[in-house]
């Protein structure tokens, strides 16, 4: 694994916990009342960025 590979793997890493932090606090914002429309949320826009969480990571 390269060097820029690394800092690839490390970004994306830092954007999906960026992510989820981000989700939970809409969560407790709401209630939980929207908890399925803001996970519905958080996997589209994972994935129109390329973070799609069952997707296995690219070389």
């Amino acid at each position: 694994m390269g060097i820029f590979d690394r800092f690839r793997h490390q970004g994306q890493d830092k954007a999906k916990d960026m992510s989820d932090a981000a989700e939970k606090k809409a969560n407790e914002r709401t209630g939980n009342k929207y908890e399925d429309q803001v996970d519905s949320a958080q996997q589209r826009v994972e994935g129109q960025l390329g973070m799609d969480r069952d997707r296995p990571d690219q070389p």
